[in-house]
């Protein structure tokens, strides 16, 4: 291919594309891209890509070939792609499936079947079999292409063949579980109709693969306000099985408590809950990640992590996989045999452990592009704007002889935030208005400002729910929430979001707020996401960063001034 100057790529030879944001074909180029690339930098005008091994691999796991990914680079590149490339993505690519985890025959004395190791091209596998990562989970050797190995090594002897370069698939089954009929309604508990979306249901079809080995385990990437929750109901009646479902804390255990009673034939009895106040077990369970990782002594094991042996489950489903902890990675490594279904927002992790969530969780099966669901109308349409508050002239010189480490929450707490979290109030006071932070201290200078209700980590979970009934309601129309409103919470008509500090440059949480006003809106109401950002500080900094997530999703968003915008307001009326 020739110079082709209608075109948006620049693809470079060290798997980087940049993408010129102000191209007719930017859309779409975007679009076709994203599957098999990760965006690290998201400028005004021009966007940078990387073909990382992980998302390489995740395309190839979904069922996208090295070839469609090079027709991707063809069709769009301005220039010709480098000659390099082809061969570089074709060989990281084929690098997976290239191992694969089997089930040995049944030997007939009752055991767990024994799994094997296969890889074809001898020589490769007597390479990975002396990397002193594999070696220690590799069995007796069956012949020239196979190695034995112990159930139990399942999860760890992915992560080890991950961490070398060689991600194994993984076609050994799983243990059925208990049988548990679970019939679908067609009118729900609530007297409203129920469906299953489209996309809902092809996401639990992909996952679950008709029962096929090389199904059921995966993530499923979705926004929030698009029903993740559904699609895990969807997996279960596909499944028939019990299951345990793992997720982020109170408030969402009573969501999914809800939304199963009301969209299945499941009875109260056979719903269960394990946390904190409760500790019943049942054919489903659903558990918060806290109450697992809870321990009285750091010197003792996990004594929750039993609930994993409690019942013979058949699914296990890990909601908002991208916040899984830690300690959770290591009891998951041992459960293998169960079939496991993560859900979340983003895959990005904080801690970089993405690759832990495809070896042991498993591939991204199902992702659809935010605002191709915005456009049919499944979530919300949304504007999104930084808005760039100016520091208070006494506080520039705390801020400028402030240590490193705490320039970032001075800028944060920026008290000059507040008249413009007023002046956004008044502009939308007939609408429903979520305003979330970091730092309590600021949130509590808000609630006392505004008199608005505040729910914070210590907050009853019946005060809790009480405010978020009365939000659902209208009673309640302004809202002041921590960081423990940035997970599952369902307030399907809050239409405005005011974010007036976060963790850094975190892009999941970035994610997860975004999410909680993305739910339609009747007559097809636009929703607004706001970011309060002190200028010319870290805080400034960071929130480019969280903006990378925006930009994935296709969003674009506006910078204004935090005094021109309140004159704005103020001139509209």
């Amino acid at each position: 291919m020739n110079y082709d100057p209608n075109n948006p790529l620049i693809v470079q030879g060290d798997r980087s594309v940049l993408v010129e944001v102000d191209n007719p074909r930017y859309a779409e180029a975007r679009d076709a891209l994203a599957p098999f690339a990760e965006l690290e930098k998201s400028p005004e005008h021009i966007h940078t890509y990387r073909l990382t091994h992980l998302s390489l691999w995740n395309a190839a796991a979904a069922g996208m070939g090295a070839d469609a990914m090079l027709d991707v680079l063809h069709s769009y590149s301005k220039f010709p792609v480098p000659s390099n490339l082809a061969a570089d993505i074709a060989e990281v690519v084929s690098r997976y499936g290239r191992v694969r985890l089997e089930r040995m025959p049944d030997e007939g004395d009752g055991s767990t079947p024994a799994l094997r190791l296969v890889c074809k091209d001898a020589p490769l596998l007597e390479e990975l079999s002396r990397q002193p990562k594999v070696r220690s989970f590799l069995g007796d050797r069956l012949d020239a292409t196979s190695f034995r190995i112990d159930p139990a090594f399942r999860g760890v002897v992915k992560q080890a063949l991950l961490t070398v370069g060689y991600p194994a698939e993984d076609v050994a089954g799983y243990t059925e579980g208990a049988a548990l009929p679970i019939h679908l309604r067609t009118v729900a508990r609530s007297g409203l109709p129920f469906h299953v979306r489209d996309y809902q249901r092809e996401a639990g079809d992909v996952f679950y693969a008709g029962g096929d080995a090389r199904g059921g385990s995966g993530v499923v990437v979705l926004p929030c306000g698009a029903g993740k929750t559904i699609v895990g109901i969807a997996a279960m009646a596909l499944m028939q099985r019990n299951t345990l479902v793992l997720t982020t804390g109170i408030t969402a255990v009573k969501q999914w408590h809800r939304e199963i009673l009301d969209k299945t034939d499941l009875t109260e009895e056979q719903v269960c809950e394990y946390t904190g106040d409760t500790k019943e077990i049942g054919p489903v369970t659903l558990a918060t990640y806290q109450i697992l990782t809870h321990r009285n002594d750091k010197t003792e094991e996990f004594p929750h992590f039993k609930i994993f042996d409690q019942r013979d489950w058949g699914l296990i489903i890990y909601d908002e996989v991208h916040l899984l902890p830690a300690p959770v990675f290591r009891v998951t490594a041992h459960i293998q045999a169960r079939r496991r279904l993560g859900l979340t927002a983003t895959l990005v992790r904080e801690d970089g452990r993405e690759a832990d969530v495809f070896s042991l969780i498993g591939p991204k099966k199902y992702d659809v592009p935010w605002r191709e669901l915005e456009t049919r109308g499944w979530i919300a349409e949304a504007t999104c704007a930084e808005v760039r508050v100016a520091m208070p002239e006494p506080l520039r010189m705390d801020y400028a002889v402030a240590e490193w480490r705490d320039k970032y929450r001075i800028a944060s707490e920026n008290p000059a935030k507040d008249d413009m979290v007023a002046a956004l109030l008044e502009r939308y006071s007939d609408s429903r208005v979520i305003i979330i932070g970091q730092y309590l201290k600021q949130l509590r200078r808000l609630r006392k400002r505004f008199n608005l209700p505040l729910i914070m980590g210590q907050t009853s979970t019946a005060e809790r729910e009480d405010l978020y009934n009365k939000f659902r309601r209208g009673e309640v129309r302004q809202l002041i929430l921590s960081k423990v409103g940035n997970f599952a919470l369902d307030l399907p008509d809050a239409n405005v979001l005011i974010q007036v500090s976060g963790t850094f440059g975190s892009r999941q949480e970035e994610a997860q707020r975004l999410g909680r006003i993305l739910r339609p809106k009747p007559g097809g109401e636009v929703a607004h996401f706001y970011t309060l950002v002190t200028r010319d500080t870290r805080e400034q900094d960071f929130a480019h960063h969280r903006q990378l997530f925006l930009t994935e999703q296709g969003y674009s968003y506006t910078i204004a001034d935090g005094v021109e915008l309140t004159e704005q307001m103020q001139a509209a009326g």
